[in-house]
């Protein structure tokens, strides 16, 4: 059983702070309670906010992540993860090269759709909606498979 999970993407303020929202929500739906799901960035703007429009589609769906900061990725959250969720296949491979103990816990969030979520930042509302909706799937396959 994974107790944490890390999800990770670039500047975690976008990708990761929805995943990480939706896919807690559909945890404590599914009643694994015991998981903790957690976010940080390759390159993380640390320290800013979510991206305004992230804020706004995960309110529109009944999630605040209103108080996420954006923070950088560090070993000690590699070692600490039972699970390291990324949103695209090169951060995966940048993980267990920077970090070769990581292997064997590090996919991707739409590993069982066999797809990248490609990062909406600066981008237009289509963008995020269709990076959400990605999120959104993968999530419900995750819970499937946790």
């Amino acid at each position: 059983m994974f107790s944490t999970i890390l999800i990770v993407c670039v500047g975690n303020i976008c990708r990761s702070p929805m995943a990480e929202g939706i896919l807690q929500k559909a945890l404590i739906s599914a009643g694994k309670t015991e998981c903790s799901v957690s976010s940080a960035g390759l390159g993380a703007l640390a320290g800013h906010e979510a991206d305004p429009t992230a804020r706004q589609l995960m309110t529109d769906r009944g999630l605040d992540i209103s108080s996420h900061r954006a923070r950088q990725l560090t070993d000690d959250m590699l070692h600490q993860a039972d699970l390291i969720l990324v949103m695209e296949a090169w951060q995966k491979a940048v993980i267990e090269t920077r970090t070769p103990s990581a292997k064997g816990k590090v996919f991707r969030f739409g590993e069982w759709e066999g797809i990248d979520i490609s990062d909406p930042y600066q981008k237009d509302r289509s963008e995020f909606i269709r990076s959400v909706t990605l999120i959104e799937q993968s999530a419900a396959q995750w819970i499937t498979r946790l």
